[in-house]
């Protein structure tokens, strides 16, 4: 038991290490999403020509800053549960199967968001139009919402991460204890035996 004893602080530090960055990438697609570069259509003062004048590309900062911060958090979990197939018997219970699986596929598409908003948000328009024609009105821009549905994800990754880990922590601290008792169990029965055989 001393050495269950020993696992329970360094179970809730992790607990505690996975929603804070979880938290943090959360902050960061939020920042992204607030961020977003924009572009408008400006004439060239020396010319008849027009582009595209974009402002900061910190959207595109955040994004990637988040997407290796959730790949870390996602990387911890897995590392600590040693994925589903490795780790107690956890087959017959179906929370941790549930959201072993709703951790993966929020973490994926979480990460495309935040990998495709990047991209799209640093590029920009190198086409220059004819100010005069007006042929160049609109200026490549990400669309609003892609960080935010990222950033949505993430809160429902941690809760489906925090779960899963509580049912593999779960399940180890069960089995360790059912194992415990069936020693105490099989002493007992040998001490008993040991006895009843004396004369």
């Amino acid at each position: 038991m001393a050495g269950f004893a020993t696992s329970r602080p360094a179970s809730l530090a992790l607990a505690a290490l996975l929603a804070f960055l979880n938290l943090f990438a959360f902050l960061l697609a939020v920042g992204a999403e607030r961020r977003r570069s924009t572009g408008k259509v400006v004439p060239d003062e020396y010319d008849l020509r027009s582009y595209c004048l974009y402002d900061t590309d910190a959207s595109t900062v955040y994004g990637v800053s988040a997407f290796f911060v959730l790949l870390l958090a996602q990387a911890l979990v897995t590392a600590a549960t040693r994925c589903l197939c490795l780790g107690p018997a956890l087959s017959s219970r179906g929370c941790a199967v549930a959201s072993f699986v709703l951790s993966w596929i929020t973490f994926l598409t979480a990460e495309a968001c935040l990998i495709g908003g990047s991209v799209r948000n640093a590029y920009h328009t190198k086409y220059l139009g004819y100010y005069m024609k007006h042929d160049l009105v609109t200026c490549a821009t990400l669309r609003k919402g892609v960080f935010a549905a990222a950033a949505a994800l993430m809160l429902i990754n941690l809760l489906a991460s925090l779960m899963y880990y509580w049912s593999y922590s779960r399940a180890a601290t069960g089995g360790f204890i059912k194992h415990q008792n069936e020693v105490g169990m099989s002493m007992t029965d040998y001490g008993l035996d040991k006895g009843g055989s004396m004369p």
